[in-house]
C-alpha cells in the first residue's frame, strides 16, 4: 500500500513538472510568434502556431487549461 501511495505521489510530481515545462515552452513560442509577426515571416508564424497547438493539446490532456 505504501508503494502505491509513493508511486501516486511521484506521478503527480512528474505531471506538475511537465505542466510547468509546457507553460515555459508556451511562453517561449508566444515570444517567437510575436517576433515572426513583427518580421512578417509567414513560415515562422506557421511553425510557431503548430507548436503552440501541440502544447495546447498536451495541456488540455493534462487538464491544465
Amino acid at each position: 500500500m505504501k508503494q502505491v501511495m509513493n508511486q501516486a505521489m511521484k506521478a503527480k510530481e512528474v505531471e506538475k513538472h511537465r505542466k510547468a515545462v509546457l507553460r515555459m515552452e508556451m511562453d517561449y513560442e508566444l515570444a517567437t510568434l510575436f517576433e515572426a509577426i513583427k518580421e512578417e515571416n509567414d513560415q515562422k508564424k506557421n511553425q510557431c502556431k503548430q507548436k503552440l497547438e501541440r502544447i495546447r493539446n498536451e495541456l488540455v490532456k493534462l487538464k491544465a487549461l
